[in-house]
């Protein structure tokens, strides 16, 4: 497995805003008036049907079509796009929230499916699949030796819900072949990765994505803080892309008094739909903080916009994404889709977050780039902002419309422990990786180890930062961690935790000296 040092600094900016999905289908016009009214759209139509049946070598024309389809919207804005039927599936599971298989978490070491670790109280874990284990054979289907890519194994994992699938595995610790028998089932695909508290008082809730069942995570882990004793709370929006409008709305209102608007949106006919809070509110007092970075978009800007705007809380970290336009999803018969932008949405001062596209996707994207040359991440005086995009919000306090979420506390980014590259590398599947070689080389290590004793064990000792170091050289990457020990340790410690104890335990770690929620604990 080799990495090209130069997508390092970006990695976290690959991952771009979902997008906000909205229920609903177009109406289109009837085949009369379409044929009569829409030469242009008939002679694609027939241009299409000239290829099929008349050119001299055969061409699969629906590879045609998708190339028509993905140039067209090229020409509209970033965010309306198609999605191929090959896609469509998993795109549509990610936001369902749940998907139906064994419920394993995979890696492919290699040539082999190794298990990182089972889902909990997931079909495999009750079947008695451990983390380690390497699945030679689904049913009569030979896994290993093959360099399946990942789309491939997951269909052969995936079924319907109460179907039987066999698995032969090898079981490294015990140097033996088991044969199981697993039921498939349906597995969630969580959106909240953590609800905890950071002290007595201070509740912490990360959501990574907007997805169907989001709020009701969110709702369950804001009881859990509640009743721990939280009377402030922190959502954590960092690298959140998007999603499902509703969700984000739906927490806000949990946030707000009655009666205040959330947001609202506009569409090309001068339409607008506003939307307020209810008097219901489970958390409508006490302190709220919303952590921000470059990567937040969409549904997260919407639920930051809300709390900056109505005064209801303070916005923390880096600026947002920018992404303030709103994408309907139609279906074509074939099982793909077009995700087409029909409104922009505005927060409730009535500003617009959404960036220019006005020079093209590509320079779109690559905004994000320019926010390490002009120094923005690092210093707040370095954010671009216009005079004439200024907003006031109730309390008198100013708020900036025209590109992204700009935060009330700014919290550079954590130079003061190395390079931009090695803060995003950590925050990459790299770490992951690495520590499942580490692990499966000597799991016994840890047999038996309390929480406690596991963190003592990771502090004293500089054994997995030096391996860490010397599997990224030998990787083609030239970061030297020399200046970044502190910060280095923690993510491994924080990524042996995740695989060892479980989700929380990593952000038990992470959190602990993470620049922003030091930032918020400070001010309180």
């Amino acid at each position: 497995m080799k990495f090209n040092v130069k997508y390092v600094p970006l990695l976290l900016f690959s991952a771009l805003a979902i997008g906000v999905v909205l229920g609903g289908m177009l109406n289109f016009p009837n085949t009369a008036d379409f044929v009569v009214k829409n030469n242009s759209k008939t002679k694609l139509n027939k241009l299409i049907d000239f290829i099929d049946t008349e050119y001299v070598d055969d061409v699969n024309t629906d590879s045609i079509v998708n190339l028509t389809v993905d140039n067209i919207l090229a020409q509209l804005d970033p965010h309306s796009v198609y999605i191929p039927a090959s896609d469509q599936q998993e795109v549509m599971e990610s936001m369902k929230g749940n998907f139906v298989g064994i419920g394993v978490n995979f890696y492919m070491y290699k040539d082999s499916v190794a298990v990182i670790k089972p889902v909990e109280n997931g079909p495999s874990a009750k079947a008695g699949i451990k983390a380690g284990d390497r699945i030679l054979y689904a049913d009569k289907t030979q896994l290993y030796g093959r360099k399946l890519p990942t789309d491939s194994l997951f269909s052969k994992l995936k079924g319907t819900v109460g179907s039987d699938i066999e698995l032969t595995i090898y079981r490294k610790s015990e140097r033996k072949k088991l044969k199981v028998k697993i039921k498939r089932d349906v597995i969630p695909l969580k959106s909240v990765d953590a609800a905890l508290l950071l002290n007595k008082t201070t509740g912490y809730i990360k959501i990574n994505r907007f997805a169907e069942t989001t709020y009701k995570e969110f709702m369950i882990g804001l009881s859990k803080v509640k009743q721990l004793g939280a009377k402030s709370l922190i959502i954590d929006l960092r690298n959140n892309g998007g999603g499902y409008m509703e969700e984000a709305i739906a927490i806000a209102d949990e946030l707000l008094p009655d009666k205040q608007l959330i947001v609202f949106t506009k569409s090309k006919n001068g339409n607008i739909d506003k939307t307020f809070a209810t008097a219901k509110g489970n958390f409508e007092k006490g302190n709220v903080f919303i952590l921000i970075n470059e990567n937040s978009a969409s549904a997260s800007e919407i639920l930051a916009g809300a709390v900056q705007d109505n005064d209801r809380g303070a916005i923390v970290g880096r600026r947002s994404f920018g992404k303030g336009l709103v994408q309907r999803e139609m279906d074509f018969a074939d099982g793909s889709a077009v995700r087409l932008t029909i409104a922009r949405y505005y927060t409730p001062t009535g500003r617009s977050i959404q960036k220019p596209y006005s020079k093209g996707n590509e320079a779109y994207f690559k905004e994000a780039e320019t926010r390490f040359e002009n120094g923005e991440l690092y210093q707040k005086d370095s954010i671009k902002v216009s005079d004439t995009l200024k907003f006031k919000t109730k309390k008198g306090k100013i708020v900036y419309g025209g590109g992204g979420i700009v935060p009330d506390v700014f919290v550079p980014l954590e130079m003061e422990h190395g390079n931009e590259s090695t803060v995003y590398l950590l925050q990459s599947g790299i770490v992951g990786n690495f520590v499942f070689e580490q692990l499966d080389k000597k799991r016994s290590a840890f047999k038996g180890l309390s929480f406690d004793q596991f963190q003592t064990k990771m502090n004293v000792s500089d054994l997995y930062f030096n391996a860490f170091q010397k599997f990224i050289f030998g990787n083609g990457l030239d970061l030297n961690f020399g200046k970044s020990k502190s910060l280095v340790k923690r993510y491994l410690a924080a990524e042996f935790a995740r695989q060892l104890y479980g989700e929380s335990y990593y952000y038990e770690i992470v959190l602990k000296e993470d620049a922003m929620v030091k930032e918020v604990l400070n001010q309180k």
